[in-house]
């Protein structure tokens, strides 16, 4: 009997064409700086499933989504963005962070247990994820 693996056991991501070119460029370049990070993330983009910028989802987190997510005892509200953007007095969370790489194409109602910097395991919901702007979307 072989043993279920760890793929089997993570949430459908759906990330649209040019978010991914992007992002495997950025966590490429990575690699070197911050590598737990820079796999992770191309761990995630490997699996996503991807669709074409106008065949979104309104309702799962790409680059810009303002996600609403639930974790053991709290409820948090973040806008995803590119390191440059990054501002987490602002709510701005980096996707080259290693929550950031885990919101990354998730949808509400999905979950997914992540690893922080310090090594500890935490678990995640989307509750509700609202898309970048239009223009916001480059």
């Amino acid at each position: 009997m072989t043993k279920p693996s760890r793929r089997a056991r993570l949430p459908a991501l759906v990330l649209n064409r040019a978010d991914h070119e992007r992002l495997t460029g950025l966590a490429t370049a990575a690699l070197d700086r911050i590598p737990d990070v820079a796999e992770e993330l191309l761990s995630e983009l490997e699996r996503a499933r991807l669709v074409s910028p106008d065949r979104t989802p309104a309702n799962s987190v790409q680059m810009g989504a303002t996600v609403t997510y639930r974790s053991a005892d709290s409820t948090r509200t973040v806008r995803l963005v590119y390191p440059e953007d990054a501002d987490i007095a602002d709510g701005k969370v980096s996707v080259m962070t290693p929550i950031g790489a885990a919101l990354i194409g998730l949808s509400e109602n999905q979950s997914i247990s992540w690893t922080a910097r310090d090594g500890r395991r935490h678990e995640l919901e989307i509750v509700a994820v609202v898309p970048a702007p239009a223009q916001a979307r480059v």
